[in-house]
């Protein structure tokens, strides 16, 4: 099988600065309200994000969604079995489950149980960075894409 195309080098500029801009804002909000805003999924949020916005696992809906299960699954097992080899692995089998089943899966969103059992953060991660972070993700997509692209974000809530 072939290499898939090589995007343009307009495309990978968009995707390049997209990306710089979302986490700028996450780590200039973080400073600013000393509050937790970035998370290691992030980082790869963005570039589904800003590189294939087009794509469903790029959807707020997704990205939201996928962060919230994927860190609350992480969380939960964490809470009720501790920091265990198969609670991470459990953990992650599960958040990709539980993404699958309502629709919306996002790759990068799979590494939170992972974070979580290296972090062992409490119950406030599922506020600070998973939530509010998702949210400023998407804000910045949510503008920045539309202001830059032809097509519009996002294809669907």
């Amino acid at each position: 099988m072939p290499l898939p195309p090589r995007a343009s080098l307009q495309a990978v500029g968009l995707a390049w600065l997209g990306g710089f801009l979302a986490i700028a804002v996450l780590a200039v909000f973080s400073d600013m309200y000393a509050a937790a805003l970035l998370l290691g999924s992030f980082g790869a949020s963005c570039v589904l994000v800003f590189g294939y916005p087009e794509v469903p696992f790029s959807q707020p809906r997704n990205v939201l969604f996928g962060h919230l299960i994927s860190s609350a699954t992480g969380l939960a097992f964490m809470a009720l079995t501790g920091p265990h080899w198969w609670t991470v692995a459990g953990a992650v089998g599960t958040a990709i489950a539980l993404m699958m089943l309502t629709r919306t899966v996002h790759p990068p969103a799979g590494s939170n149980p992972v974070i979580i059992f290296l972090a062992q953060p409490g119950w406030g991660f599922l506020l600070f960075p998973t939530l509010a972070g998702a949210c400023l993700l998407i804000a910045v997509a949510l503008l920045y894409n539309n202001v830059t692209r032809a097509s519009r974000y996002p294809k669907y809530w």
